[in-house]
């Protein structure tokens, strides 16, 4: 699916819980394109299923192996939609959360919801040990962990994540100019960061700088906003200064 909708695969990785896709679009494919791709991840399994359905109707497989295979790919496939990054559940609740709120809203509560649930699958791997003192399940607790510490990164990291967004969207720029228009109110004296960190995914942003009596506001398109990031690389200073 990535590769129909030409997306730059980098690498797939084979981790505890399945094989991962790395892409270089770094947020900056479309979420419609991002929801196609993450879903495209559990119907491989049901289209498994349903073949292994479909080969033991015919007998060509015993019915032992026809239903050991349905079930797994079934657990598989529900495992897979639990909203953890980077599993396809947590890219769709991600690809999700970019409709409603800005992208660095969606990178921070993304991985705040991955954490969470991370820390649930970890819970109820010790569940057996804790309600019936018997043994654990390792194979959630390994998973579990696993994804709990790769999130616990990716939260720390969101600054550089989100600037490469930036970075992104400012090597495309053209292609946003047809999208909605989202306009940005912010005073003059507010940080450029803090300005960035509003900006929505899947819409052309426009910021309306609020300055002085003199001059009570400013348009300033998306791309102008962007160069200025871009040229400087100093994200902390005013942006009213852009307007000087």
């Amino acid at each position: 699916m990535a590769h129909a909708l030409g997306w730059k695969v980098s690498a797939v990785k084979l981790l505890p819980f399945g094989g991962v896709v790395e892409v270089e679009e770094a947020g900056g494919a479309s979420a419609h394109e991002e929801l196609l791709v993450a879903i495209a991840g559990p119907m491989q399994n049901v289209i498994m299923l349903l073949l292994a359905y479909y080969f033991g109707e015919l007998g060509w497989w015993s019915i032992e192996w026809t239903t050991y295979f349905i079930e797994a790919n079934l657990w598989i496939a529900l495992f897979n939609l639990i909203p953890i990054m980077p599993l396809d559940g947590g890219k769709i609740a991600q690809a999700l959360l970019s409709y409603s709120m800005s992208y660095y809203g969606t990178l921070l509560w993304s991985a705040r919801i991955s954490i969470v649930f991370s820390i649930a699958v970890v819970i109820y791997s010790l569940l057996p040990l804790l309600l019936e003192g018997k043994g654990i399940r390792l194979n959630e607790l390994m998973i579990g962990t696993f994804l709990f510490f790769s999130n616990l990164a990716t939260l720390r990291h969101i600054p550089f994540l989100f600037y490469r967004f930036m970075l992104k969207r400012h090597a495309s720029i053209e292609e946003y100019a047809s999208q909605k228009v989202f306009p940005i109110l912010a005073p003059a004296n507010l940080t450029l960061f803090d300005v960035l960190k509003r900006y929505r995914r899947n819409r052309s942003n426009v910021l309306c700088v609020i300055d002085s009596l003199e001059r009570p506001y400013s348009l300033l398109n998306e791309q102008a906003v962007l160069h200025q990031c871009v040229r400087d690389f100093d994200v902390n200073r005013a942006v009213g200064d852009i307007l000087r």
